[in-house]
């Protein structure tokens, strides 16, 4: 499964903020990791707030990419 996402990701490339530079990509992709690192420590009281959290954080910030 995870080879797969790797290959899908290579596949699509361009389009998650990596067609203006691999470090301006790299340093969106830390950025959005971190936060949702962040968020889900927060909240892990509370584990299915946590890993929700965390992952609408993930699915936000890379939607934020592929469109800005």
């Amino acid at each position: 499964m995870r080879i797969a996402w790797f290959a899908w990701v290579a596949r699509h490339f361009g389009e998650y903020g990596y067609g203006d530079g691999p470090l301006k990509g790299a340093v969106g992709t830390v950025v959005v990791l971190l936060t949702a690192g962040l968020v889900g420590y927060t909240l892990r009281r509370s584990r299915p707030a946590a890993v929700l959290s965390a992952g609408a954080v993930v699915v936000a910030g890379v939607v934020w990419q592929a469109t800005h």
